[in-house]
């Protein structure tokens, strides 16, 4: 399988900790994004929406992150663990990562990302995004050890690659205990979380200066 991908992506590294997880070797393809190589004829015939992560499986293709996961799961898991087949559980896993692409990783890019890339001055209001997120987040873990029932699931590696993006980004996440616990639980447990913190840190130098 090829994967294209940017190593520092959260939405990228939750593909790889799913793929470690599953014990799949994926065929990796960086990409240079300043460079271009996401709007080259041949990337676009793959996906025309020209994003990363992209998944190619023996010439069948798909992107978004979170799709990518649920995908292979479904077809290379030996068992449900990670997206159990109940739907109601499958159900709260659903709304956990719909959760982590709108509201909490979406936080993360409507705050930092201008001041990344636009060098424009920190947004008060865009930071209270991130609180109110991380607050939900923490109302969702109260009494429990995983962000869905009582074992790691795709949702818990979508948003530890997440919420380990806040941490470089020192975003204080032991104000929200629950959170805290969970993030030190999750980074022992999750496959692949080594690579995903090694990755981290190709990401860190960005953050140098922001308040």
């Amino acid at each position: 399988m090829d994967f294209y991908y940017v190593p520092a992506s959260a939405p990228c590294r939750s593909v790889l900790m799913t793929a470690k997880a599953l014990g799949i070797e994926l065929n990796k393809k960086t990409l240079d994004l300043q460079a271009g190589d996401q709007l080259k004829p041949e990337f676009i015939k793959i996906n025309p929406q020209h994003t990363i992560p992209t998944l190619v499986d023996n010439g069948f293709s798909i992107w978004e992150s979170r799709a990518i996961c649920v995908y292979l799961v479904e077809k290379y898991g030996k068992s449900d663990s990670l997206y159990p087949t109940c739907p109601k559980k499958r159900a709260v896993i659903n709304q956990r990562l719909y959760f982590d692409m709108g509201t909490l990783y979406k936080s993360f890019a409507d705050y930092y990302y201008p001041q990344i890339m636009a060098k424009t001055p920190a947004d008060p209001e865009k930071f209270k995004q991130i609180e109110t997120a991380f607050g939900f987040l923490n109302t969702f873990l109260e009494g429990q050890q995983y962000v869905v029932g009582d074992s790691l699931t795709v949702a818990d590696l979508a948003l530890l690659a997440t919420v380990s993006t806040f941490d470089i980004a020192r975003f204080d996440i032991s104000k929200y205990a629950n959170v805290a616990k969970w993030y030190n639980n999750a980074k022992s447990v999750a496959p692949g979380w080594d690579e995903n913190w090694a990755s981290c840190q190709e990401f860190k130098k960005y953050f140098d200066g922001l308040p």
